[in-house]
């Protein structure tokens, strides 16, 4: 299992031992939008789901703060998105995330492509009941520094009033049974913005709260693994 630990506002320290971690997929607030972008994919080779929203289960040490995501190719990306995490005292923490997916693999199959790259996590979060009542106003960005070195590029900018809500993620994970200590949930991610070069060599992910200025990032390095022998 992984082990993470968050800081909070106030200084004090949470972790998690995360013995479940999901991705939720196809989760934005309008299912309409959704159904259109499911037919984009189509044409792009990649399989609808059999149900919208989705969620995946991605095996648990894949759930990581790092600064470093080796990859295999060159066709990986991430995805800016919130993560709900059910602490080691069951408290519901608030935090953000970057979900780095193979792109090649999820031509064949989502699950298989949420596998094949880890969730990093940022190393501080909020407790959700602090933010609850501002939830849909909370901006959620994320930047991508091209390969070769470049400018930084805002690649993903919109708010988590896009997804649907922490609040419906906790009662799913409640009529599941997993509303307990160790699960962490993914939420999907909003919109790419066009004309951006996703393929980077540097992702960073930012969720922030315009009512106090406070911020959660993360930021990692994207790193070519060496070819293979054999």
């Amino acid at each position: 299992m992984a082990a993470l630990t968050f800081e909070l506002p106030d200084g004090t320290q949470r972790r998690v031992e995360v013995s479940s971690l999901l991705n939720a997929g196809y989760a934005g607030r309008s299912q309409d939008d959704v159904a259109a972008h499911v037919a984009e994919l189509a044409e792009l080779g990649v399989p609808a789901p059999s149900t919208t929203p989705a969620l995946y289960p991605v095996a648990p040490y894949l759930g990581q703060q790092t600064t470093r995501v080796p990859v295999q190719h060159a066709r990986t990306s991430g995805e800016a998105e919130w993560a709900l995490v059910v602490d080691d005292t069951g408290d519901l923490l608030l935090t953000a995330a970057c979900d780095h997916t193979d792109r090649a693999l999820e031509a064949h199959g989502v699950a298989w492509s949420k596998n094949a790259g880890p969730d990093v996590l940022a190393r501080t979060a909020w407790r959700l009941a602090e933010v609850a009542d501002r939830l849909d106003t909370l901006t959620l960005r994320a930047w991508v520094t091209p390969v070769g070195g470049g400018e930084e590029l805002l690649v993903q900018d919109g708010t988590a009033g896009e997804l649907l809500p922490p609040g419906y993620w906790a009662e799913v994970l409640r009529e599941r049974g997993e509303l307990r200590p160790g699960t962490v949930l993914i939420s999907g991610t909003i919109p790419m913005r066009e004309g951006v070069d996703q393929f980077a060599a540097r992702w960073r992910v930012e969720l922030a709260d315009p009512a106090t200025g406070n911020v959660i990032a993360l930021a990692y390095d994207v790193v070519p693994m060496p070819e293979p022998i054999g």
